[in-house]
């Protein structure tokens, strides 16, 4: 699905990706769902990118969404960092 629809797959995967990283993740996030879930989108997007860039798998592969995953959960991660300090 993702090859068919490009960066709008990646939107509809970092949705994904971003809703289980926040169920991966529970707490209080400084915006709320909407917040994380556009966050997932970012790391799905970076994550697709980068991977692909360094040939580690494909659109289209499992390993895009497990990408998708990490890069959401990483960047939650750093949000919550960069919020708590303010």
């Amino acid at each position: 699905m993702i090859e068919t629809y490009g960066i709008l797959g990646w939107i509809l995967v970092g949705g994904l990706a971003g809703a289980l990283a926040k169920l991966i993740m529970p707490g209080r996030d400084p915006g709320g769902c909407l917040v994380t879930i556009a966050l997932g989108i970012a790391g799905a997007l970076l994550a697709g990118f980068v991977g692909n860039q360094l040939g580690w798998y494909t659109q289209g592969q499992a390993g895009g969404f497990i990408a998708a995953m990490l890069g959401a959960i990483v960047i939650l991660i750093l949000y919550r960092l960069l919020m708590r300090r303010r």
